[in-house]
């Protein structure tokens, strides 16, 4: 079993104090605090009525055939919205100073068919510590036809990857609901690490909201929607491949583009080049974020440098730290990864594809201080 990696000393990193003390000092100086403002509350509402709205519709509004498929089309976005702008900081702990706030809006994730308790593990501790370390940060796992990391064997099928690659991302939230996250918590290792116990309370969330998920998108639909058996299939599918895909690419575009680092930890005693603060910087990429509208769509994870090195910040206030991250780590000779648009970024994660895709050895590119 691979070690666990082992970052630098916190005392050796002088960038991330100075980075901590600017924000804080910003924030109290703005005075607009750490948790969710009248805008989050208010996108918040908006994210959940579409999820809902959109929901009862299909299932009650006896529209045509083809308004079902966009109401299954609508539902579609909806998913990641919520996830990103509502369950995701919930679960960070970041939405609210109130726990039963937080754990609250983190069962949307168990609703939308994603296991909260099983995604804290996987993302919150695995990737947000680990980020791009193959075979300890969960979110760059993949099947064996995709290439996302420079440990994982290169084979020929993928020098054509950056042409197939996309069809897998629309598979990443059926995936989720019918199979990782069964895996994933029977098998009880995290990170190539074994994890605690699981309590025995989360036996019965899992299998409950599994269940409930099953009713209200599979169970309910085929009960109730007057049309063949293969169009409800067909909306039910093609929901979960708008939502996965969603999902997917803003991952992609965060940590798999050419600018970002796959850092190894030293084969003997697992240390790292890097303090935890520092790694953040090389393996995590923003794009957009001057972008009102991607932080929207996004729930600010376009702005992922300021998420990792702050994730108990709620998303709505990346954009007002960006600036303070930026100049620090220009300060310190560090590097800040930044499309400036989402096509730019795309076309960078493609990029990526290719080049990891063509060679079983991999760079990335030169960084510019």
């Amino acid at each position: 079993m691979q070690q666990q990696p082992k970052f630098k000393s916190l005392h050796e990193d002088q960038f991330i104090k100075t980075l901590r003390l600017r924000v804080g000092d910003y924030i109290k100086t703005q005075k607009f605090g750490t948790f969710a403002n009248t805008e989050m509350i208010l996108k918040t509402i908006f994210c959940l009525s579409l999820w809902i709205g959109s929901y009862l519709l299909l299932i009650l509004g006896d529209f045509s055939l083809s308004i079902s498929y966009l109401l299954w089309a609508i539902l579609g976005i909806s998913i990641p919205l919520v996830a990103m702008n509502v369950g995701h900081d919930a679960i960070h702990g970041s939405y609210s100073n109130k726990k039963w706030v937080n754990h609250f809006l983190g069962h949307t994730f168990n609703l939308n068919g994603a296991s909260a308790y099983m995604w804290n593990k996987m993302h919150n501790v695995a990737h947000h510590t680990y980020t791009n370390i193959n075979g300890m940060d969960e979110d760059i796992e993949s099947v064996p036809i995709l290439r996302l990391s420079p440990g994982t064997p290169w084979k020929k099928i993928h020098r054509y990857q950056h042409w197939y690659s996309f069809l897998f991302y629309g598979l990443a939230t059926i995936s989720w609901a019918l199979i990782k996250d069964y895996v994933k918590f029977f098998k009880n290792e995290v990170g190539n690490y074994n994890a605690k116990p699981h309590p025995k309370k989360e036996y019965f969330y899992l299998f409950f909201y599994k269940f409930i998920n099953y009713t209200l998108f599979i169970i309910i639909p085929f009960t109730v929607l007057p049309f063949a058996w293969y169009h409800i299939l067909a909306g039910f599918l093609m929901m979960h491949f708008i939502a996965g895909f969603y999902l997917a690419m803003v991952f992609m575009l965060a940590h798999v583009v050419e600018e970002t680092h796959f850092p190894v930890p030293d084969i003997k005693d697992g240390s790292l080049e890097n303090s935890w603060a520092i790694h953040q910087l090389y393996t995590t990429a923003d794009f957009a974020g001057k972008s009102w509208l991607a932080g929207f769509l996004t729930g600010g994870l376009n702005l992922q440098v300021e998420h990792h090195l702050f994730p108990n910040i709620c998303s709505i206030h990346y954009r007002k730290i960006a600036k303070i991250v930026s100049e620090t780590a220009n300060e310190y000779q560090l590097p800040y990864f930044s499309s400036p648009t989402f096509g730019e970024a795309v076309q960078s994660h493609v990029r990526f594809l290719k080049k990891i895709g063509s060679q079983a050895t991999y760079e990335p590119i030169p960084i510019k201080l």
